[in-house]
């Protein structure tokens, strides 16, 4: 008879949520198992077990945090206007930062990741950028590519400044801001 299952799912996930709120909160250097085992109530053990070590949790954090994101992206409903599409799909991402702020933050943190974001997470902009070059939607020689890497620069810098409460004041709803400036930007390359 096999043994129970001691570190199940439901532990790693906790395991993740804590690690990601430390990172977010204190920072690479307040991040230790043996801490993170006594904020989620288990061992060192388990952690190991699950992860293997530090840098196996930092990976796999990363990892959850855009899986996180391409799930926001991916719930959009594609219309028959990729334009519009676009605008959506931002207003997605700043949902996925802010119901998991500190999960957004290790994400282009640089602690966890080498290389390029994967390029799944952001294949709905991608999607919808392509789409808009194919009807015609964009401007003669803007190429879907820029149109994508723009949108997310302008999404990631708008998000990033809402989640640390820093930028001008404005009288504004920051909502309604973050869809104006979105909205400026995507029009920028549309016809």
């Amino acid at each position: 008879m096999p043994r129970p299952k001691v570190h199940d799912e439901a532990l790693r996930a906790r395991l993740l949520e804590q690690a990601g709120e430390t990172l977010s909160t204190q920072g690479l250097d307040a991040l230790s198992l043996r801490k993170l085992a006594a904020d989620a109530d288990t061992s060192t053990t388990a952690v190991y077990a699950l992860f293997g070590g530090k840098p196996a949790l930092l990976a796999a954090l990363v990892d959850e945090a855009f899986r996180r994101l391409a799930a926001h992206l991916e719930r959009v409903r594609t219309t028959d206007d990729p334009v519009e599409d676009l605008v959506a799909l931002g207003l997605a991402y700043r949902d996925s930062a802010l119901a998991d702020p500190h999960l957004h933050d290790v994400m282009f943190g640089g602690a966890a990741r080498e290389g390029d974001p994967p390029a799944a997470a952001f294949a709905p902009l991608r999607r919808a950028a392509d789409r808009a070059a194919a009807e015609g939607r964009l401007r003669a020689g803007v190429r879907p590519e820029t149109v994508t890497l723009g949108v997310w620069a302008t999404l990631h810098g708008l998000t990033a400044a809402e989640l640390r409460g820093v930028g001008p004041g404005c009288a504004d709803d920051v909502k309604v801001v973050f869809e104006t400036v979105l909205r400026a930007t995507v029009a920028a390359w549309a016809t």
